[in-house]
């Protein structure tokens, strides 16, 4: 029983490990950018890994009490879907950045006025710094024309929505490793039951470090953010960038270098 004990802590901090792994940083790290408190992030990090807990645990359950045998090309479809879900949370960061672009140059166009100037601006959870006048047309753009707006207008009518994005991410992650998982622990827990156990204290400890990692990037960007507007913002476009730039790379390794979109697919779960 001792040993079996000491495996579950083992699991716990593989757990948290597993949520330092470099697609999970970068994906929460593109939703965090959008929060002002620390307390908002944590719970974003516990979103996510509550949602990766669950695909890995019914996932994995099935795998280890039915022997379900996951096909090369559904594994790694599994895991194309981490790519495309960093490169759509990577495009949504983006675009902001390219609406700040385009109120910046419309609006340096009127600078010759006189009454033109930088600051930071809010419309609601959007904060952004753009050139800006004080006369009745000098503002470039509505509230109702932003990112965060559009997907409030997209999505506002499901309730909880802001907080279903963590919780899905977390979801899809849990796709691309859950047979790895619990093949894994099948192979070092014999029984059923206890390997069942194994990937909830897992889950838990996956929960419990990436409420530490979002804890620590909004610490750092409210830090950063409080002293330089400017700062805060180009790490949300460069979070942005590396999560596009390593879902492309992700996708590309799935689908020709392992051979998801050829005829000939090969999958090791890791």
């Amino acid at each position: 029983m001792t040993t079996f004990f000491a495996i579950l802590a083992v699991g716990f901090f593989l757990g948290m490990r597993h949520a330092a792994d470099p697609d999970h940083v970068i994906a929460v790290t593109t939703i965090v950018t959008r929060s002002k408190k620390v307390a908002n992030a944590a719970l974003v990090g516990a979103l996510w890994g509550l949602g990766h807990t669950l695909t890995i645990v019914a996932v994995g359950a099935c795998i280890i009490l039915f022997s379900v045998v996951v096909p090369p090309r559904i594994g790694l479809a599994m895991e194309l879907a981490v790519g495309l879900m960093l490169i759509l949370l990577g495009v949504l960061n983006l675009a902001g950045m390219r609406v700040q672009v385009a109120e910046t140059l419309a609006a340096a166009a009127t600078a010759a006025e006189g009454d033109v100037h930088t600051h930071v601006h809010a419309h609601g959870d959007y904060v952004h710094t753009h050139v800006h006048g004080h006369g009745a047309d000098k503002h470039t753009h509505s509230a109702t024309h932003t990112p965060v707006a559009a997907l409030d207008r997209w999505f506002g009518g499901v309730a909880g929505y802001r907080w279903l994005r963590p919780l899905l991410v977390g979801v899809v992650h849990g796709l691309a490793g859950s047979a790895a998982v619990a093949l894994l622990v099948l192979a070092t827990i014999p029984s059923p039951r206890w390997a069942v156990a194994y990937l909830l204290v897992f889950g838990v400890g996956t929960i419990a470090g990436m409420m530490l990692i979002t804890i620590a990037i909004a610490t750092g960007l409210a830090w950063a953010g409080a002293r330089s507007a400017w700062w805060a913002q180009r790490m949300a476009l460069v979070s942005g960038l590396i999560s596009v730039a390593f879902g492309l790379f992700i996708a590309y390794q799935i689908g020709f270098v392992q051979g998801l979109f050829t005829a000939n697919p090969h999958w090791t779960p890791r």
